[in-house]
């Protein structure tokens, strides 16, 4: 028996450590485009950003920790058919902390979306080809599938500003192209058996993610709004209104840091609103925009409190 290992919290840090600082990153990304196209307070969205940044680097030093030192534990979960959709946290963290950086730095913002986007790449390619070679359970198939499909996605929002057209369009139709199958895989798998485990429950929000920041990278690359574009920022609008109608079964839910669930996904379609609001200023999308962004602020501001006092009672890295 590991008497260090027993002792230790390190071999229960999970991959989802990541998703934190997605959560805070798109939060964050979410004000920026708030204060760009409604005045809002540009310090928020810069101030987030920057937590995020810290996160990141303690997720990395922590997970860095585990695998230097329990390494199997590392592989175990990456070989894992639901816990290695999650290690795609780590190249979307890395590429949404690049458009975060991108206005102050953009040599070095260019040089973390490359490192975010071969990552991502890669590890998508290694999930597709384990999905297509072994068998997969149906008990296994959960929402979190979407995260390396939603991380191609994501490569785009910076790579056109930076320039990089043809790159993130492959990228994107990477995306697209498997988050329709996926979608269609996932409401069967929610529709027709039994329900998701309490801890995975709050990765149904993970839903939102492909048609909202699939919007916003589909008019970052065309440079309008067109029929596709409204399908997609409707949708996402659609689905929000979906899952805020099954709120109930979401409040009950013990803490675990896959509640970090809930708030990207909720950055995301505040996000695509904003965006959306800014070519349809006239409308309700502006209010609908702005209640989007309270909504997420708040639930990232409540998950990012439970997961500060799990930490000081030394709760969060448990055996599960």
């Amino acid at each position: 028996m590991n008497v260090a290992a027993d002792h230790s919290p390190l071999p229960h840090v999970p991959v989802t450590l990541f998703a934190s600082v997605m959560g805070l990153a798109g939060l964050g990304l979410a004000w920026r485009k708030g204060a760009a196209l409604m005045g809002l307070p540009s310090m928020v969205g810069e101030a987030v950003l920057a937590v995020a940044a810290v996160a990141f680097i303690a997720a990395a030093l922590t997970y860095g920790a585990k695998a230097a030192r329990f390494f199997p534990a590392v592989v175990g979960e990456f070989n894992h058919p639901v816990r290695s959709a999650f290690f795609s946290t780590i190249p979307i963290a890395i590429l949404l902390l690049a458009s975060g950086l991108y206005p102050y730095a953009a040599p070095a913002a260019f040089a973390l979306w490359v490192v975010g986007a071969v990552l991502q790449l890669t590890l998508t390619v290694r999930l597709i080809v384990r999905w297509m070679v072994h068998k997969q359970e149906i008990n296994h198939v959960n929402p979190a599938w979407f995260i390396p499909i939603v991380g191609n996605i994501i490569v785009p929002i910076l790579g056109v500003r930076l320039g990089q057209m043809e790159i993130s369009w492959f990228f994107l139709s990477v995306g697209l192209l498997f988050w329709l199958p996926m979608l269609t895989i996932i409401l069967y798998r929610v529709i027709f058996h039994d329900a998701l485990p309490p801890r995975l429950m709050p990765t149904l929000f993970i839903l939102l993610p492909p048609p909202s920041i699939g919007y916003v990278a589909y008019v970052g690359l065309t440079g309008a709004e067109d029929a596709f574009a409204l399908v997609l920022v409707n949708g996402a609008l659609f689905l929000t209104l979906v899952l805020l109608a099954k709120a109930k079964s979401f409040i009950g839910l013990p803490f675990a840091l896959s509640w970090w669930a809930f708030t990207f996904p909720l950055d995301a379609v505040a996000l695509a609103a904003l965006e959306h609001a800014g070519h349809a200023p006239a409308g309700a999308w502006p209010v609908v925009a702005l209640v989007l962004l309270a909504l997420a602020s708040v639930v990232v501001l409540i998950v990012a409190a439970r997961t500060m006092a799990a930490i000081l009672k030394r709760t969060l890295f448990v055996p599960e």
